[in-house]
Parts: C-alpha cells; structure tokens; sequence
C-alpha cells in the first residue's frame, strides 16, 4: 500500500519535524515528502537534509503580497504530490484562499488544550489563568486561528513551581508523541470529518490513546 505524502511546513528549529522523522520508519504508513521554510535560516531545514528529505525556502518576502507568497507555497507543495500539509512550527497566519484549497488535508499542532489558550503564548496564558491541566491539540486547519475539528489531545499537569520553559518543555515532549500518531491515524484512512467533530475508526481507549500518566 503506498505512503502518505506529507509535507511539513516550518518556520524555525523543527523539533516536531524531528519527531515526525523520527516517526517515518518502514511500518509507518507515511512519508515526509517535502519540508518548506518560510525562513531560510531555519534551523529544520538541516534536519530535513540530515534525513535525505528535499527542503525548500518559500520566502514571503520574495513575493509582492502575500496572495502571492501562498501560491508558490501551494504549488511548492503539489508539484511534490503532497497530500497532507503538516504545520509543524510555522509562524504565519495562513489566508482563506490556501486554507480553503487544503480543506480536510491540512493540519496544526498547538500547546494548549483547545479551544483554551488560542495565539501565541499558550503556556504563559495557561499559567496565568491558573490551570492544573494543559497540553496539546492536533486538529485540522481553519480560516479562524487555532480552530477547526479536533483529532487528538494530550493532556500534561501543570506543577505549582512550573515557570513558562518548564511547562513548554512538557508540553513539547506530549505533542512529539501526539503528532505522529495523529498523522498516523489519518494515513490509515481512520479519521472523518463531521461538521466540526472528528470521528476516528475502530479507535481503541485507552490501548491507542496517547498515554500521558499524571
């Protein structure tokens, strides 16, 4: 059967990049097909190299606006088959259009439980509010930020002490284990989209759940 061909798209160190190479062994039932950067200094892109994967730099400031930047960015991706766009780290807010035309084949990973703690800075706002629990969510992408059906969550607590670098490094090691499982699951043909709900076949609880112990 042949793999699913992913392309991931950074914008800085990629250490859930890593994890999803780390992933991609012969058993896996995708490939990381292609790894974009907006930013050509992107420390992810010699991790793409080390791994043998093709790397490109899509530029945003190459382009007169950002209409433009999208569609090399969108045609960066389709001339290497991809069929799943991973967003591993990539810091621009995406427009309707390029989220439109990857509707259902376009995926994020954030650092909160969603629909809590949306935007930047997820682990400084859930320290502020005073949360026991955060974590991560992978879900597909929508117009809106940080929106859009929800496939997997990982929850991690949250220590009295924990300082904002604390609790992101916990958080870090549950997405690098819920980012290729969740990629998994789609490559397998388990995950729908209902409305705004996920709906993923024959899931097992708690077997394949992502074991996050308290």
């Amino acid at each position: 059967m042949a793999r699913l061909r992913i392309g991931v798209l950074i914008s800085g160190r990629g250490s859930n990049l890593q994890a999803l190479i780390d992933a991609a062994g012969p058993d896996y039932p995708a490939e990381i097909a292609v790894v974009v950067s907006n930013k050509p200094d992107a420390p992810g892109l010699a991790r793409a190299e080390a791994a043998g994967i093709p790397t490109h730099v899509v530029d945003a400031g190459d382009f007169a606006d950002r209409a433009a930047f999208e569609a090399a960015l969108d045609a960066t991706l389709r001339a290497a088959d991809v069929e799943l766009v991973c967003l591993a780290g990539f810091m621009r807010l995406l427009g309707d259009a390029f989220v439109n035309a990857w509707h259902d084949r376009l995926i994020n990973i954030h650092p909160s439980l969603l629909p809590a703690f949306k935007g930047l800075d997820a682990q400084a706002q859930a320290l502020a509010a005073g949360v026991r629990l955060s974590g991560c969510t992978v879900h597909f992408v929508r117009p809106q930020m940080d929106s859009g059906p929800i496939i997997v969550q990982a929850a991690v607590p949250v220590a009295q002490d924990d300082d904002v670098d604390s609790l992101a490094a916990r958080i870090l090691a549950a997405e690098h284990r819920l980012y290729p499982l969740a990629v998994r699951w789609i490559a397998e043909g388990r995950v729908t989209v209902h409305d705004a709900r996920v709906s993923i076949a024959g899931l097992a609880m708690p077997a394949e759940w992502p074991n996050m112990p308290l």
